[in-house]
């Protein structure tokens, strides 16, 4: 298995031909159902469509070829493996689809344990024309696990300010000492942390404000490097190795390598592939 590659082809083919329990996560963002259709490379799929992913004449049908590919990603995951899909929701008929919620209970349907939904709120999101709704500003990103026990380093962020200066103080007998669920004890543990300067932050919230990433070449939809860091700093040690089924511009390979991880990536488009290498040459 060559490291630091991407592989061109249809990601249900790649991912057979990868060792089993070979990599330490998986991160992603696949092709949106209804969204576009590149036109290239059609597959085969299990129930004999033949198509790209996204470009399936129903939702249902889409949910099942994606979690397909999802099958095959936990065979190469190792047992301690975590999973990580970022996935938009679409309209049809008027009526949202649901996607991501009918994607995750698939996928605990076969097997897969949600540990998290995590919300990327958009802080510069695309205004929308539509006058009967709200807009839209936020995306889904769903942290699943092989296997109960599986590797997670701990994330923090900052505390707020009022956190924080609540700590400095001395804490007495009054009705403080049960702030959100605080007993004596830990509020005085929390102060004498606080003033010994012990503590990293909290730990990290689901709920993200990333702004968008402005990808000037020919793919479309790219995830920020923001989005995903916390994720591979969280999924994978240093020197592991992040898979990516749908890499698309490339985005999973060059923050893996920012951050000391070794990364695969499968795309299905060559031309995408092609830009994908060369924005990752540039970033080295």
């Amino acid at each position: 298995m060559d490291l630091n590659k991407i592989y061109t082809g249809n990601a249900l083919e790649v991912l057979k031909t990868l060792p089993e329990g070979s990599v330490n996560m998986c991160i992603t963002s696949p092709p949106y159902w209804g969204l576009r259709d590149y036109k290239t490379n059609p597959a085969i799929w299990n129930d004999g469509w033949q198509g790209e992913l996204g470009a399936e004449p129903s939702f249902n049908q889409y949910i099942n070829h994606l979690c397909d590919v999802f099958d095959k990603v936990k065979r190469v995951l190792k047992d301690d493996g975590t999973c990580w899909v970022n996935i938009g929701d679409s309209y049809n008929k008027k009526s949202l689809t649901l996607i991501p919620f009918r994607f995750a209970l698939e996928m605990c349907n076969r097997g897969w344990i949600v540990r998290n939904v995590i919300i990327w709120q958009k802080t510069n999101a695309t205004p929308q024309s539509a006058k009967d709704r709200f807009t839209v500003d936020f995306e889904y990103l769903f942290f699943f696990s092989k296997n109960k026990k599986y590797y997670f380093e701990q994330q923090f962020e900052p505390f707020k300010t009022s956190t924080y200066q609540r700590g400095l103080r001395n804490f007495t007998d009054n009705k403080s000492l049960n702030y959100q669920g605080y007993g004596k004890t830990q509020q005085k543990n929390f102060h004498q942390k606080v003033i010994n300067n012990e503590l990293s932050g909290r730990n990290k919230r689901t709920v993200w404000q990333i702004a968008t990433h402005a990808y000037h070449g020919a793919h479309f939809a790219v995830f920020p490097p923001a989005l995903i860091e916390p994720p591979i700093k969280a999924g994978c040690p240093e020197g592991g190795i992040v898979l990516d089924p749908f890499i698309g511009s490339g985005t999973t390979a060059f923050v893996a390598e920012k951050l000391n991880r070794n990364w695969l990536g499968i795309e299905l488009n060559p031309e995408y592939a092609k830009l994908a290498e060369e924005r990752i040459s540039k970033n080295k």
